[in-house]
């Protein structure tokens, strides 16, 4: 008789169940409300489905379909009922991949040609015939020489088979798939037990996508959807892409004058208009400023350098296929435009002897980088091939590294508040298998980042192995307006530039020793951290962020000379201020400074330059209060107008 399998419940409770029991029985034995939201469990983090009997004991936690992992297993679910959808309305179709995403899912067909408008409205009913059909999911094993001929007339169905590893579509030599009826696919699961569990699905658009997202491969028409655990679940997140297309920044930087992205420059390129420009350099002093405060110091790199640069840094090794093209510019003598400005730094470190007595070195650049993005990931100025990075490198001894990693924490914690973001979450990213340097260093450098962490008071995962191969990370994530997560800045270590080039300073006994090398991105890029806070602020920047800060608006002509008279006084007060003489109404110039979105509008009439007052309104503000003495005006407005505390000249002390 086989012994009773010991299970640990999240809350440390131990219970014992009879062998064969499976995680709906187990689910029921703890509540009946907890068995009902439940769509599968996970034994020792691995999820099973919930009608699978548990293969043995451990830590076992139940999935329910509000959480984040049960989301994800609807949303898988939810595909194969789109793939079941498609095979039958389509003859002849082939299906390639279709997993779950970030609030969504996807698949991939070959249909002959690209679906309509139409055939998703047509798609859509027969997915809701099949869930209301509740079909239940059944999970098979079978051998890859079973799941070929099951597969047969899918070509990319049995590419996957003949080439993935072992664990990729079956937990061993085995391969898994599911059936619902009739349809059968791929899949390691786990699934929801049956089609009516999914309560709230919708497909959204159709795209183009490439084969293994591989240009010289076949394209694919992708259908994207969403599914949730509720229709109100669903209604929340449709609003919430409504809300999240009026703030896109794409539509937003050309309507608000910001910057455009001509035809002739490019994928990827933007032109900064004047109001954008004026925002950029903003964001740039800030960061200037901060890196002062901070005891960084200002240095500037060409843009391309010798190939043979890029060979010494590895770049040529590991990311040669996001750097563009060499090209000649001496006989014989390649150059490559730079993706990154660390080897430049290293080279600064390296104009001469150094001696602990310098260290820590910090340096900081505003550095133009260019990457040869695919076009199909180039997303505005969130993702372009050319932008700015607000890149530092610094260098110190091993006694130096806790104190200079919770500086850089702190510092970039200023720097996203000083910008209005109030909500920290990071990842720390632990050593991966495959990694270079000292092990030891790697234990002493995650613990560093870690306590960095929790003195802030920052909450974090643990990415266990997901570490870039030269040094432990953390990535610090913020939540804009809406809620969406945006990971911001890196603090970095590396471990493997600093051997590649040999660096060394003296240490207190003589010695030739090797340096810790951190990098650092507090925005990451000047360009994605400007179009996060387009949409962040939908496009309704903070006084002191705020191009054009007050409007000035004469009711009628006459009232222009005291209209530039209020202007005057305001540009002295250190404001930003534009007048509207157009021919147009009153009512008309207001409503071009409110989609314009200047946060203060100045109205002046005749009762104004009587009074020498001035009607004042905010951005967001229905109504105007008339009749606001001028210097009222400006004490508030001025108030307000001054960039955070820590770019204050009288503040700029190097940091202890």
């Amino acid at each position: 008789m086989k012994a009773n399998l010991r299970l640990i419940y999240p809350d440390g409770n131990v219970a014992e169940h009879p062998p064969g029991v499976t995680g709906r029985a187990v689910a029921e034995s703890i509540g009946p409300r907890l068995a009902k939201a439940a769509v599968a469990v996970s034994l020792d983090g691995v999820p099973l489905d919930l009608d699978r009997p548990l293969p043995g004991e451990g830590k076992f936690a139940v999935i329910t379909e509000a959480s984040e992992e049960g989301r994800q297993i609807l949303r898988h679910s939810a595909a194969h009922v789109l793939a079941q959808a498609v095979l039958g309305m389509f003859p002849g179709a082939h299906f390639a991949i279709g997993p779950a995403i970030q609030d969504g899912f996807y698949y991939d067909f070959d249909i002959g040609r690209a679906f309509t408008p139409e055939d998703l409205v047509a798609i859509q009913a027969r997915m809701a015939e099949i869930i209301a059909a509740d079909q239940p999911f059944e999970r098979l094993e079978m051998t890859r020489g079973e799941a070929l001929e099951l597969f047969s007339d899918q070509p990319f169905k049995t590419e996957i088979i003949k080439s993935v590893e072992n664990g990729e579509v079956g937990p061993g030599p085995e391969v898994t798939a599911y059936r619902n009826h009739e349809f059968v696919d791929l899949c390691r699961g786990p699934h929801v037990p049956s089609t009516g569990r999914l309560r709230a699905v919708k497909l959204v658009r159709v795209a183009g996508a490439y084969w293994r997202g591989d240009e010289k491969q076949p394209q694919l028409q992708r259908i994207y959807g969403t599914a949730w655990e509720s229709q109100a679940a669903l209604e929340d997140h449709l609003n919430r892409v409504a809300e999240a297309e009026r703030r896109d920044h794409r539509r937003l930087g050309p309507e608000l004058d910001l910057f455009s992205f001509p035809r002739e420059l490019g994928i990827g390129l933007a032109v900064w208009h004047p109001k954008g420009g004026m925002i950029r350099k903003f964001i740039e002093d800030h960061s200037r400023a901060l890196h002062l405060r901070y005891g960084f110091d200002f240095v500037s790199s060409p843009h391309l350098a010798r190939e043979m640069l890029w060979e010494t840094s590895g770049h040529l090794d590991y990311y040669s296929e996001n750097m563009y093209p060499g090209m000649e510019v001496d006989e014989g003598e390649s150059y490559r435009v730079k993706p990154m400005n660390c080897p430049f730094h290293i080279l600064i470190y390296k104009s001469r002897s150094r001696s602990y007595r310098e260290l820590p070195l910090r340096l900081s650049e505003l550095g133009g980088v260019y990457r040869r993005e695919r076009s199909g990931v180039v997303h505005g100025i969130l993702r372009a091939r050319g932008f700015t990075q607000d890149d530092s490198h610094t260098f110190c001894t091993p006694e130096q590294l806790d104190d200079e990693l919770a500086m850089h924490l702190d510092f970039v914690l200023t720097w996203l508040r000083d910008f209005g973001f109030s909500e920290f979450e990071a990842d720390l990213s632990t050593m991966p298998e495959k990694a270079v340097g000292d092990p030891e260093q790697w234990k002493v450098a995650e613990a560093s980042l870690q306590q960095s962490l929790v003195s802030a008071s920052v909450p974090f995962r643990i990415a266990v192995g997901e570490g870039a191969f030269y040094g432990p990370k953390i990535d610090i994530h913020v939540k804009d307006a809406i809620g969406r997560r945006w990971q911001i800045s890196t603090i970095q270590m590396d471990f493997n530039l600093p051997v590649r080039f040999g660096l060394e300073y003296t240490s207190r006994e003589n010695q030739p020793a090797l340096p810790y090398m951190i990098h650092c991105a507090k925005a990451g890029s000047i360009e994605r951290f400007f179009g996060v806070l387009v949409e962040h602020y939908a496009g309704a920047f903070p006084l002191w962020l705020a191009p054009v800060q007050v409007s000035v608006i004469p009711v009628a002509d006459r009232h222009d000379s005291y209209a530039a008279e209020v202007a005057e006084a305001m540009r002295s007060a250190g404001l930003r201020v534009e007048i509207d003489r157009s021919d147009d109404t009153v009512g008309e110039k207001i409503r071009r400074a409110l989609t314009s979105k200047h946060p203060y509008l100045a109205v002046v009439g005749d009762r104004d330059i009587e009074g020498q007052t001035v009607g004042l309104r905010r951005y967001g503000e229905d109504k105007e209060r008339r009749g606001v003495p001028i210097d009222e005006a400006l004490t508030e407005i001025a108030e307000q107008a001054s960039p955070p505390g820590s770019t204050d000249v009288s503040r700029l002390t190097p940091h202890a």
